[in-house]
């Protein structure tokens, strides 16, 4: 199989290093360069072509967020994985160069005791997104790592691909009364949500209930700028809060986002639980309490990720009779959590991104539609021949 080609960026030389030999050392990925900032990146990108590139954010000359708008200026495509530290500024940041046109980040090891215990935390963050992000046109993916039908670096810049999508829509159920919306995603994410967000028309006349895997501090900042993007209300959950029509509750890093009843309030909780399909917060987390809480009056869409996280919940919805639309393979950065539920047929839309606010708000307007409609009465009842 075609090793991956990776650009190692950083100013610091014990990082370079950390990251080159954590690379070296997984297998199937090979570091064909290092640069100490973002100028050189630039050169170095052009020489080189890389199959993706390991970001720094803060360097001389030129920073990792300038690297990355002028990468994708310069029309380069590839992946390219931030470097980040887990800080109010570092988190800031990292938001910043997603929204420049970066594919995804890992956070940079801190209080780690070692070079081995580095060496460990660096591969286990960094290794499964590049094997996930970078096609393997040579046989079989490696392991761990998504089909290679499921990911496209050419989709990093929002660029459309025609390529058929395999799995096929399930039948529209009915409509339905929807009494929340609930949403996962993870890689790509961010500015899925942004956009999707940004596009409403309205606020949303249900409560919004939305994970995004990302760890705390990351997800209060995110947040705080989804606030900033469209019609809805958007706040970090903190457990507790009453749910109400127009606000978005994102899950905080690290907890799973649960719904509780309190007497005749639907508030939020958060959950210490164990991770579910390795990730805290959990979408299957999300789903599964939602069905617990109002069956199948629900509403839930999956967009870009890498796993699975979001297919067990998503049954759950469909088998409680409630709706599920997914984002398309072409617009997904990687087409793992949306693409786990189409494949297993429990997708009732297969839209692109820039179609799914308005499905959203199409669901929600037969919803409301179908609780105001009178109900039939029986012809019998009315005193007329039945």
């Amino acid at each position: 199989m075609t090793p991956i080609r990776v650009l190692v960026v950083d100013d610091s030389v014990v990082i370079r290093r950390l990251v080159t030999d954590a690379l070296s050392r997984a297998g199937g990925i090979d570091v064909v360069g290092v640069a100490a900032n973002g100028r050189i990146a630039l050169r170095k990108a052009e020489q080189l072509a890389p199959d993706a590139i390991t970001m720094d954010i803060e360097m001389p000359e030129m920073n990792g967020i300038e690297a990355v708008r002028e990468l994708r200026r310069a029309g380069h495509r590839m992946p390219v994985v931030m470097f980040s530290t887990l800080t109010e500024r570092g988190a800031a940041a990292t938001l910043d160069a997603l929204a420049a046109g970066a594919t995804d980040y890992v956070a940079k090891p801190a209080n780690v005791g070692s070079v081995s215990e580095s060496l460990a935390r660096v591969a286990e963050e960094l290794v499964p997104r590049l094997r996930a992000l970078v096609p393997h046109p040579t046989g079989a993916p490696a392991a761990g790592a998504a089909p290679a039908s499921a990911v496209r670096p050419d989709r990093v810049a929002g660029l459309r691909v025609q390529s058929p999508t395999t799995a096929a829509p399930r039948p529209a159920p009915a409509p339905h009364p929807v009494r929340a919306v609930v949403l996962g995603s993870s890689t790509g994410g961010p500015e899925a949500l942004s956009r999707v967000l940004s596009a409403l028309t309205a606020p949303p006349p249900v409560p919004v209930l939305a994970v995004q895997h990302m760890p705390p501090v990351f997800t209060r900042q995110l947040a705080a700028r989804l606030d900033r993007t469209g019609p809805a209300r958007v706040v970090e959950a903190v457990g507790g809060e009453e749910l109400r029509a127009g606000t978005v509750y994102v899950a905080p890093g690290d907890h799973h986002l649960v719904l509780r009843r309190d007497g005749t309030r639907m508030v939020t909780a958060l959950d210490d639980g164990p991770p579910v399909n390795y990730c805290r917060p959990s979408v299957d987390v999300l789903f599964a309490s939602a069905v617990e809480a109002y069956g199948g009056h629900l509403l839930g869409v999956v967009l870009t990720g890498m796993g699975a996280d979001g297919r067990a919940g998503a049954r759950r919805i469909v088998d409680a009779g409630g709706t599920v639309v997914v984002q398309d393979e072409p617009t997904s950065v990687v087409w793992g959590m949306p693409g786990a539920v189409a494949q297993a047929g429990l997708a009732h839309r297969i839209l692109p991104l820039p179609e799914v606010a308005p499905a959203v708000e199409q669901v929600l307007a037969a919803a409301a539609k179908a609780a105001a409609a009178p109900a039939r009465v029986p012809a019998a009842a009315e005193g007329r021949p039945a």
